[in-house]
């Protein structure tokens, strides 16, 4: 279980006497706002950790098992149509099906970023700090990998709102919410990646974009 890093205001009060209306947050980070919040209590209802499973064929959008024929070639996983699902559930566009299926779709998603992203209202964002920074803003934060080996999947996973410190997001990296060999609903950067040891553990070539969210959810039915 990872131990949430947001600090209680009304033990600061008791504490050292700060009034309760101030914010209180790590610093580097900013506070998490209310959009935020409604972001965070969204992804903690998608139910990620029973749906989008590995080893099934799944309905993108709803991560349920379709009955689909799966490849004898390695453990499907479905972390790149989570993030299709979430982003169509806010109304926002990223490379998903039907454009592309969803078969090494996590590769395509990041050449789609770097060569087309900004056009859709998509930032590249630096780091690891600056991901959590836009995602406590309440913005959309995808962390993206792209596998060397082009036959081979990449992962992609939702930065969720924290107020981490910033010398663990540099250490451990955000946390983050995905689907994968294993689903979580909130784990470090570091862990929803491990089996890419490239993407953070050695190579730091993990990419942070986020896109703005006009606050509207339409779930998907």
């Amino acid at each position: 279980m990872i131990t949430r890093r947001i600090f209680c205001a009304a033990a600061v009060t008791a504490a050292v006497g700060v009034p309760f209306a101030t914010p209180v947050f790590a610093a580097g980070v900013g506070p998490i706002t209310d959009k935020a919040q409604r972001l965070l209590k969204f992804y903690d209802g998608l139910g990620v950790e029973h749906k989008w499973l590995a080893g099934a064929h799944v309905n993108w959008e709803t991560g349920e098992p379709d009955g689909g024929p799966v490849s004898a070639i390695g453990k499907h996983t479905h972390c790149s149509a989570f993030v299709g699902s979430v982003s169509k559930q806010l109304g926002i566009y990223i490379l998903r099906p039907p454009e592309h299926g969803q078969l090494l779709l996590a590769n395509a998603q990041l050449d789609w970023l770097e060569k087309s992203g900004a056009a859709q209202g998509w930032e590249s964002l630096p780091d690891a700090v600056a991901a959590q920074v836009a995602a406590n803003k309440g913005m959309f934060v995808v962390a993206s990998y792209r596998n060397h080996d082009s036959r081979k999947p990449g992962h992609i996973a939702i930065i969720r709102p924290s107020l981490k410190p910033v010398d663990q997001l540099t250490t451990e990296g955000p946390d983050e919410i995905q689907a994968g060999l294993t689903n979580y609903s909130d784990t470090t950067l570091e862990k929803g990646f491990a089996g890419h040891p490239l993407a953070w553990a050695r190579g730091k070539e993990v990419r942070f974009y986020a896109h703005e969210w006009d606050g509207t959810i339409t779930p998907i039915a």
